[in-house]
């Protein structure tokens, strides 16, 4: 008896926009080519964006005011499971993230041997094709570097965007960051929750080194402390299904 192969997975692929009229008809032109379903959570653009995004066949969510890189994230995992796709690739729409890598994350959904597929900048050498402004590439090896000590993963960069992920398993996820903290919950809930995680490497590209995190983030010293505040909280809560190194011994009575 012939079997029937199984239908491709369906996979949504989703970008986060605010103010991104310098570069968001180049990157749609070059993703359009490469994958089929594209979801636009426009975070309340005060530029061209919104116009520009009308000329182009994607789905768009629009929030009425900046409510933040988590609250979108998790209005594309929203979107993802009610619209019955299998998988959701994330990217950025500022050129930092290339349209001709979404492939490799296309063949890392093939082999089906992860729930998330995280890209990473610092995988090897060969990725880094501009040197990432010291603070944020301080903050990202400090972070990395807790993160796998307290949940035992082997990551090599915790907060690059363009990921892939298996649907299913994120509405076991209770998320509610909605800042850029957000890899903060997510990680400890994807352990939490059983997630597997795999690494793929991406290039590491800075058109704008000088581009804000917008308010207090802005300084590197408040943005470490708050992302920490996040991480702990999150251990807090998801104590009991968490390795034993994620969880502080207690304070001797």
């Amino acid at each position: 008896m012939i079997h029937p192969r199984p239908a491709p997975p369906r996979v949504l692929l989703a970008i986060p926009v605010y103010n991104e009229e310098r570069y968001v008809d180049t990157v749609l032109t070059e993703v359009r080519k490469r994958v089929d379903d594209i979801l636009i959570i426009d975070d309340g653009s005060t530029d061209r964006t919104p116009m520009l995004l009308s000329k182009h066949p994607v789905e768009v969510i629009r929030h009425a005011t900046n409510r933040g890189y988590g609250r979108s994230m998790m209005d594309m995992f929203r979107w993802a499971a009610v619209d019955g796709f299998d998988w959701l690739v994330t990217m950025d729409c500022d050129e930092q993230h290339e349209p001709a890598a979404i492939p490799d994350f296309l063949a890392a959904i093939e082999r089906n041997d992860a729930d998330v597929v995280s890209g990473s900048r610092y995988f090897d050498a060969a990725s880094l094709v501009d040197a990432p402004p010291p603070d944020r590439r301080r903050i990202n090896h400090l972070l990395t570097a807790e993160i796998n000590q307290r949940l035992g993963l082997e990551l090599t960069d915790a907060f690059c965007g363009f990921k892939a992920y298996r649907v299913d398993p994120l509405a076991r996820l209770d998320l509610d960051v909605d800042g850029y903290d957000f890899p903060m919950q997510f990680w400890v809930q994807a352990v939490a929750n059983g997630l597997r995680v795999g690494e793929l490497p991406v290039r590491l590209i800075y058109n704008d080194p000088t581009r804000s995190f917008g308010g207090p983030l802005d300084d590197a010293e408040n943005r470490l402390a708050v992302y920490r505040r996040t991480f702990e909280r999150e251990i807090s809560t998801c104590r009991d299904r968490l390795p034993i190194t994620a969880v502080p011994a207690a304070a001797p009575g």
